[in-house]
């Protein structure tokens, strides 16, 4: 189920060293062959387990799962490049509670995430899509939302952030809209004053930008 992946981006890697993600990187012909994810298999152990969706080059992952060793965390990116820096990093730190996995991230949670197999589900700054002709790409739509409750167990979360106001209305319509949810207050994931602690978020707080951020609770 993992992957022994070795490679070089040199636009990533530094002083030609070769990226290598190897038990950390899940192989993709997981998501391809449409069989229900296995956490217990993947991580070893039944210890609760968070997704990021876009997981991008881990900055999140690698704080998260260090300072929440009882948590276990998939990370979902879709770029080859980042998903195989982020695993990277994650092996070079030693963090044995995190697995990465290059695939769409509607896609898994459609075909191959088991019901209630999740605590919690993270979405930082996703792609807002500005152009009016692009917005069918957002990830954020009903059925998404509704995989992700799937997904999520009783009581589980789903917290989002975004700097783009448009793009925060249509969440919170969206999540407004969906059934099973509860508001409840947005939960810190950081010691300090970021909110995720994302390479997004700390660009963007040096750019003087608002943030817009979701939280809702899985209660049926």
């Amino acid at each position: 189920m993992l992957a022994d992946v070795r490679s070089s981006y040199s636009h990533l890697a530094r002083r030609g060293r070769r990226l290598d993600g190897s038990g950390v990187l899940l192989e993709e012909s997981l998501v391809a062959s449409g069989r229900l994810i296995d956490f217990v298999q993947v991580f070893g152990n039944s210890r609760p387990v968070e997704a990021e969706i876009g997981a991008g080059k881990g900055t999140f992952l690698l704080v998260r799962a260090s300072a929440r060793p009882e948590l276990n965390f998939l990370g979902i990116e879709s770029a080859r490049a980042y998903c195989l820096y982020a695993a990277d990093r994650i092996r070079r730190a030693g963090l044995p509670n995190v697995r990465m996995l290059r695939a769409d991230a509607g896609t898994v949670f459609k075909s191959c995430l088991p019901e209630g197999s999740l605590w919690r589900v993270h979405i930082y700054f996703p792609d807002p899509w500005p152009k009016r002709r692009h917005r069918g790409r957002r990830l954020i739509n009903e059925a998404v939302v509704d995989d992700v409750r799937r997904a999520l167990r009783l009581g589980g979360q789903v917290v989002i952030v975004t700097d783009h106001l448009d793009y925060f209305r249509r969440i919170q319509a969206v999540m407004e809209g969906a059934r099973g949810w509860a508001t409840v207050p947005f939960p810190r994931m950081t010691d300090g004053g970021e909110l995720a602690g994302t390479n997004f978020e700390r660009k963007y707080i040096a750019q003087g930008r608002p943030f817009y951020s979701v939280a809702r609770m899985r209660y049926a």
